[in-house]
């Protein structure tokens, strides 16, 4: 079975940093791309970055020079430092990922949300 955890949401000040990392665990064979998403409240949720397996990084416009998407393919971790951060930053984070498990079985799997709140 696989999970996705992430972590490293919190309370910030405008103008501050963090570090939000997504761990996958499990059965798992080989990971083809994951992203971050994230949802204010009363918005839909939106795809804020992502990385393929190739290496290519997608980014949407509002976070772009201040939000840095990373993975570690041996730890099958993925991280997004935030720095800058404004209150229109502040939403739940969430983590998705396209993989194959060793059933050889591909899904698309989704981490239960990491809160990001930034105010003064």
């Amino acid at each position: 079975q696989v999970q996705l955890a992430e972590s490293g949401g919190g309370l910030v000040q405008p103008g501050g940093s963090l570090r939000l990392s997504c761990a996958a665990s499990g059965s798992i064979f080989s990971i083809h791309y994951m992203g971050w998403h994230r949802q204010a409240p009363g918005k839909q949720r939106e795809l804020v970055a992502d990385i393929t397996s190739g290496g290519r990084i997608d980014y949407i416009d509002s976070v772009k020079g201040r939000f840095t998407i990373s993975r570690d393919n041996a730890k099958n971790t993925m991280y997004l430092q935030m720095n800058s951060l404004k209150p229109e930053d502040t939403a739940v984070y969430y983590c998705n990922a396209d993989l194959t498990d060793y059933n050889y079985i591909r899904n698309h799997y989704w981490g239960q949300g990491t809160q990001v709140t930034v105010s003064s």
